[in-house]
């Protein structure tokens, strides 16, 4: 069998037409979906990139692998000690391992491990393929590495190949040949000049006054990045920011239809398996965070996945699958179904049974990490009439966000309204559930440390580490001294 894992960077399903947007971001993809199965509800365990790839390709959670920030001890993963053998166990257990012993020849396009001295993600891997640009690529660099491969090997069966594509991520770059597709279009209706002039007033970094990070970006950044807005002092910006990410939603897009185009053309298209995710979401104004991914929520969590399998999906296709899941879930489930076996130590679980019989079983509830930019954990979960998320912050990531949020997704899909304060039975019902979680982990811990508290200890998330102190100035500066105070007080008092 063929199997292609196409994975795009920073990719919102909220921003696919097959996943309802009202702009014509990615009718390849669409079509893609049409074909085979759509899953609404799955997540990334860990966030952002080095802690969510670490977690999809060893099927396990940040806080057992020790991966959960990207800096620090945090950003590798726990020394196995004396008992590693000759091979780690990481070499025996990753996804890509995985299908090898199921008899597929494994082969990664990306730049992620040299972005994210993650050398641990080549694990597992026959051939490796780093395009050389740090994650800066556009699908204009790494295509052509893909069509070659897949041209070499078109008489070659039983291969897995990852294809890493990163446009939807800042700086916003498409070529200026691409032009301005959704000039024209209307913007997602919930951000509002009164939504955004709020969002003035806030703080943090990526909010509206400082949307690269913590200040004001240098001309030369803005030279190289005449897309990217770094200010969102006025609807035009907010304007650029959802035209920059969706124009590279369709470039990506556009380049994953050349890839479909030869396999028709080389007549395997209909016996290869295709599975379409992202390492994680974006947040798009969410939270008073414009184009980055920094928090345990909605938006940075949840990630696309659309799967073509031949032979399993066929009868399905067009479908829509509601159930809650962990990305390694998915995972997990591709092994079964290329008849391999799921690792004995993977938190990931197999669905492929019930995706055989069409049936729609998940979790009851998931547990979303953060250690980037902020320390989060927060619990994702349903009733008859809810879509709740409740999240817990260690480290606000100088944002200023209370200890505990709660949102309705079903009602505040864009996380507005807090509802902690109203709703205090479900924050204590899922905190207590995160508590009662992290010890399940730390039974299953082989080094009793969760990396949680090793990232704190450090300082606290990388991007945040060292900032404080001219923030504080910048904010005082800017007519916020009151987010001034309250940060000093937090994080110094």
């Amino acid at each position: 069998m063929r199997f292609l894992y196409i994975d795009i960077d920073s990719q919102r399903p909220d921003h696919l037409g097959c996943y309802g947007y009202h702009r014509p971001t990615s009718p390849c993809i669409d079509s893609i979906a049409s074909e085979g199965l759509r899953f609404r509800s799955v997540y990334a365990s860990d966030t952002p990139c080095l802690p969510s790839r670490t977690a999809l390709f060893s099927g396990r959670f940040g806080v057992n692998t020790g991966v959960i920030g990207h800096g620090g001890t945090a950003a590798d993963m726990f020394i196995e000690g004396p008992e590693r053998g000759f091979g780690s166990v990481l070499g025996r257990s990753s996804w890509p391992r995985a299908l090898r012993d199921a008899g597929l020849h494994t082969a990664s396009i990306s730049p992620f491990a040299e972005r994210h001295a993650a050398w641990h993600f080549y694990a597992g891997f026959n051939e490796i393929m780093n395009t050389g640009r740090r994650g800066l690529e556009s699908a204009h660099e790494i295509t052509p590495v893909a069509l070659d491969w897949l041209t070499r090997h078109r008489d070659q069966d039983n291969w897995f190949l990852h294809v890493n594509l990163w446009d939807p991520h800042t700086p916003y770059r498409t070529p200026d040949s691409f032009g301005e597709p959704f000039a024209n279009d209307p913007l997602p209706a919930w951000l509002t000049e009164e939504v955004r002039a709020k969002h003035w007033q806030g703080c943090g970094p990526h909010s509206a006054q400082e949307a690269v990070g913590y200040s004001e970006v240098s001309d030369e950044y803005k030279r190289l990045y005449p897309k990217q807005p770094y200010l969102i002092d006025s609807f035009a910006q907010v304007r650029r920011m959802f035209d920059g990410y969706d124009n590279g939603v369709l470039y990506a897009d556009q380049h994953i239809s050349q890839i479909v185009a030869l396999l028709k053309a080389q007549g395997l298209y209909d016996d290869t398996a295709i599975l379409i995710s992202g390492d994680h979401g974006e947040a798009l104004g969410e939270l008073n965070i414009y184009g980055d991914h920094q928090t345990a929520d909605e938006h940075t969590a949840h990630v696309p996945a659309i799967l073509k399998w031949p032979g399993v999906t066929d009868d399905q296709a067009g479908q829509v699958r509601e159930a809650l899941h962990y990305q390694f879930d998915l995972a997990a489930t591709t092994i079964e179904l290329a008849a391999g076996k799921v690792p004995a130590n993977w938190h990931g679980r197999s669905f492929a049974d019930g995706l055989r019989r069409g049936d729609d079983e998940g979790r009851e509830a998931l547990v979303l990490s953060h250690g980037a930019w902020t320390c989060q954990r927060s619990l994702r979960y349903r009733d008859a009439d809810h879509q709740w998320l409740c999240m817990r912050s260690y480290h606000d990531g100088h944002h200023g966000f209370p200890e505990s949020m709660l949102f309705d997704l079903a009602q505040d899909p864009h996380e507005q309204h807090d509802l902690a304060p109203q709703e205090p039975a479900q924050v204590h019902y899922a905190l207590a559930e995160i508590d009662r979680w992290l010890g399940r982990r730390m039974k299953d811990s082989a080094h009793g440390i969760d990396p949680m508290w090793t990232v704190m200890q450090e300082g606290g998330p990388k991007h945040t580490r060292g900032e404080l102190a001219a923030y504080l100035d910048r904010l005082r500066a800017t007519g916020r001294g009151h987010w001034a105070d309250l940060l000093e007080s937090r994080h110094w008092g």
